[in-house]
């Protein structure tokens, strides 16, 4: 495992220059320095990277997931993040092209993007979850880099650290637009993972799954997916207008429904089998998504 704590020891480490700046970097991927190979390698790095590249004839593996930079894709990268990157250029031509921008924290402490940086959900997507621009989006996003670029060449003064992190939040809100335009645009695969998910909650609640393991929780549906929590949560809040754990609910208030209409069960069984431990749990539940008690839905049916 490689612990990066600051942008200049992954700069020596990579065989970049030093930054001009100990606390933030922009980088021309042209110029990064490319060896045949490189083995997988763990890592972890303490401050975020922003990227926006094409890298045409390499294989990134990242995780145990290939990924393909041909296209102009932006991803995001945490503090602390844990990545396991291969790279193998299959003995092709390379090209490739593109900006990553390194923010160590301390370079926006005690600013506001010191506090609004976490809202953005993307920093938690993962790589297979990029966002992909189209030829005028990629553009926006290069204007705003070399406008970051130029300042951060020129000689620090009292105005160079809030005139960037004005750019750089301006680049994060551009990112947030483009990626709900992504969710809305991507119907075809956006819409089979609402048909994965239906199917995966009804496959999970007609099975002996909640007896034994309870609910599913958002972790589990995500991984079972191939997807980030917060990937899939987003998507399905911009397609549906609800998060994952309000699709859990709806499916579990629709089996109890279902329980309640059409079966004798009583309702301390409908609980039990439906996961829940305590029927009062059961009870409170039910009544805050419905506005009624499950007895009073069953007595609507006599």
């Amino acid at each position: 495992m490689r612990h990066f704590k600051t942008i200049s020891e992954f700069h020596h480490f990579v065989g970049l220059p030093a930054p001009l700046h100990p606390l933030i970097s922009i980088v021309d991927v042209a110029n990064v320095p490319h060896s045949a190979t490189f083995e997988p390698m763990p890592m972890v790095m303490e401050f975020y990277s922003i990227a926006v590249k094409r890298m045409v004839n390499f294989k990134v593996q990242y995780g145990q997931r290939p990924f393909d930079f041909n296209d102009g894709i932006m991803s995001f990268i945490s503090p602390s993040q844990v990545l396991n990157i291969a790279v193998d250029d299959n003995g092709k031509k390379l090209e490739k092209s593109g900006w990553v921008i390194y923010i160590h924290p301390d370079f926006i402490w005690n600013t506001a993007l010191a506090k609004t940086i976490r809202k953005y959900d993307f920093w938690d997507y993962s790589l297979n979850e990029a966002l992909f621009l189209s030829g005028k989006e990629e553009a926006t996003i290069n204007s705003i880099i070399k406008s970051i670029f130029e300042e951060y060449q020129t000689n620090i003064d009292r105005f160079s650290k809030s005139i960037i992190i004005s750019h750089i939040e301006t680049l994060l809100n551009y990112a947030d637009r483009y990626y709900h335009r992504q969710f809305i645009t991507r119907q075809k695969s956006n819409y089979q993972v609402l048909e994965r998910l239906e199917t995966l909650l009804n496959n999970y609640f007609d099975s002996d799954d909640l007896l034994s393991k309870g609910l599913p929780n958002v972790a589990y549906l995500a991984d079972a997916m191939n997807l980030s929590p917060k990937y899939l949560s987003s998507l399905l809040k911009v397609l549906t207008g609800q998060n994952t754990q309000q699709h859990i609910h709806e499916k579990l208030i629709g089996k109890a429904k279902e329980k309640l209409s059409t079966t004798d069960l009583s309702v301390s069984e409908i609980a039990y089998a439906l996961g829940f431990g305590h029927l009062p749990s059961f009870s409170k539940f039910f009544k805050a998504k419905t506005s009624q008690s499950p007895l009073a839905f069953r007595a609507s049916f006599n």
